[in-house]
C-alpha cells in the first residue's frame, strides 16, 4: 500500500454553482488492478491518496488476470479505505458523500468497490456518488491545474485519454454544475497502453510495458525504422444513429479523430521475425525471470538490449507518441479548444509530454498534465470529478451496479 501524494489546498474551478464549503468526498476505486481511496475536499484539497497496487502480481502473468484481480480488491479495499481515512485525519462520520467508480473496467474487480461503497452509503446516511472512471482521469487534470495555476483551464477543452485499456478524445464542455462530454476519437482496436504492454512481451520485457519502452526509447534511434500510421476511414451513421445494417446507405461524418495501434503491434512482430530475433528475446526473457529485481531503465536490463532492438523499440514509440498527437492537435483545432488535457496511465510517458508541451508551446494551446501520482489509477481523481456531481445533486440510485462499457458522453 503506498501514499499515491498528496496536493495543496486549491480551489474548483469552472462555475460549479452554489457556495464552496467543507465538503469531504470519499472516493473509491477498483475499475482494474489497483485498490484506492481517498479523501478530498471541495473537489479540490487531496487530504489522502491510498493506492494499493497488485502489479507485481500481475507481472507473473504477464498482464492482469480478472479473476485474481478481484481477489486482491476483496483483500485490501477495507485496508485501504481506513489508510485513507486515517492519513486524512477524519472520520467516516464526518464524509459528506462517499465516491466510487461504477465503470468502465472489469466487472468483478468494480463490484467490489461498489458494493463497500453502496454499504458505507447505506450505513453512514451519506449520499452515493457513481462516477465514470475515464472522467475521473480528466478531473485528475483539472484539479491540478487549477492548483498550479490559479484558475480553472478556459473551455471547451480537448481531453486525450491514454491508457492501457483506453485511447480517447473528448471535447469536455460545463454548464452550471454539469460537466457534458463529447466523444470525437476513439481507437478503434487495441488502446496505446494496451499496445506498448503488447510491444514489450514481444521483445520479452517486463510487465507492465510502459515504463520498460519509455526508458529504453531514450538510448535507440526513433527514425531507425519508418513505422507508419494509415488512415482510418471516418465513422458511419444511418438517419442520426449507429449503423444497425451493413449493407444499408450510409452517410459519412467529417475527418476521423480516431486511433488504430494493432497494426503498429503487428509491425513490430513482422520486424522481429524477418530480422531474426527470436533468440535473442527467448535469452532476455529467461534473463528477467532469473532477475525479478532488475528494474526498467537499470543498467543491467539495459545491457539485455542490443543497438538493433533499442532502435526498434525507439521507433516504435516515436510512431505512437506522433499519432497521438496528430489527432488530439487535429481534434482541437477542429472543435475550436481552447486548451488540451492529457490524461490517463500513459500521460506518465516523457516522450509523449515532451513533444506534446513542445507543439503546444508552437501553437500557442495550453496543455496540461497530471503530476505522476495522479497518472495511474487512483480515488483522488473519483473524488475530484465526484464534486461537481455533488453541488448538483446528482446522486446515485440504490440500484447502481457494475458497467463494465459503460461509455461517457455522446458521439
Amino acid at each position: 500500500m503506498r501514499d499515491a501524494g498528496q496536493n495543496e489546498a486549491g480551489s474548483p474551478g469552472g462555475k460549479l454553482g452554489g457556495s464552496l464549503g467543507c465538503d469531504l468526498i470519499l472516493g473509491i476505486e477498483s475499475s482494474c488492478d489497483e485498490t484506492a481511496a481517498a479523501v478530498v475536499r471541495s473537489g479540490g484539497e487531496v487530504l489522502s491518496n491510498v493506492v494499493a497496487s497488485q502489479m507485481n502480481l500481475h507481472a507473473n502473468y504477464g498482464g492482469v488476470v480478472p479473476e485474481l484481480a478481484s481477489r486482491e480488491h476483496l483483500r485490501n479495499v477495507v485496508p485501504v479505505v481506513r489508510e485513507a481515512m486515517a492519513q486524512a485525519g477524519v472520520t467516516l462520520h464526518e464524509v459528506d458523500a462517499i465516491a466510487v467508480t461504477e465503470g468502465p473496467g472489469l466487472a468483478g474487480a468494480l463490484l467490489v468497490g461498489i458494493t463497500y461503497a453502496k454499504a458505507l452509503s447505506f450505513g453512514l446516511g451519506k449520499p452515493l456518488i457513481g462516477v465514470n472512471h475515464l472522467e475521473g482521469h480528466i478531473h485528475a487534470v483539472l484539479m491540478e491545474a487549477r492548483q498550479s495555476s490559479g484558475r480553472a483551464m478556459e473551455l471547451p477543452l480537448l481531453a486525450l485519454v491514454v491508457s492501457g485499456g483506453h485511447t480517447h478524445l473528448y471535447l469536455a464542455e460545463q454548464a452550471g454544475a454539469v460537466w457534458r462530454y463529447r466523444n470525437v476519437g476513439r481507437t478503434v482496436d487495441d488502446a496505446a497502453g494496451e499496445a506498448y504492454d503488447k510491444v514489450a512481451k514481444l521483445l520479452g520485457l517486463g510487465y507492465p510495458g510502459g515504463p520498460w519502452i519509455d526508458l529504453l526509447a531514450r538510448r535507440g534511434d526513433p527514425q531507425a525504422v519508418p513505422f507508419r500510421f494509415g488512415p482510418i476511414k471516418p465513422r458511419v451513421s444511418w438517419e442520426g444513429g449507429p449503423v444497425k445494417n451493413k449493407k444499408a446507405p450510409v452517410r459519412q461524418e467529417g475527418p476521423s479523430f480516431d486511433f488504430s495501434f494493432s497494426g503498429i503491434k503487428t509491425a513490430v512482430l513482422r520486424y522481429i521475425e524477418t530480422h531474426g530475433m527470436r533468440e535473442e528475446i527467448e535469452a532476455r526473457r529467461r534473463a528477467l525471470a532469473e532477475h525479478p529485481e532488475w528494474r526498467p531503465g537499470s543498467d543491467e536490463a539495459t545491457a539485455l538490449c542490443d543497438a538493433r532492438t533499442l532502435d526498434l523499440i525507439a521507433s516504435f514509440q516515436h510512431a505512437v507518441v506522433g499519432n497521438l498527437l496528430r489527432q488530439a492537435f487535429a481534434a482541437a483545432e477542429m472543435f475550436g479548444a481552447h486548451g488540451i488535457v492529457v490524461s490517463g496511465g500513459v500521460a506518465a510517458n516523457s516522450e509523449l509530454r515532451r513533444r506534446f508541451q513542445a507543439e503546444a508551446d508552437r501553437r500557442g494551446l495550453p496543455v496540461a498534465f497530471p503530476s505522476l501520482a495522479l497518472s495511474t489509477d487512483n480515488a483522488a481523481m473519483i473524488a475530484a470529478a465526484a464534486w461537481p456531481k455533488f453541488v448538483a445533486g446528482k446522486f446515485a440510485s440504490e440500484t447502481m451496479g457494475a458497467t463494465p462499457q459503460l461509455r461517457l458522453g455522446g458521439g
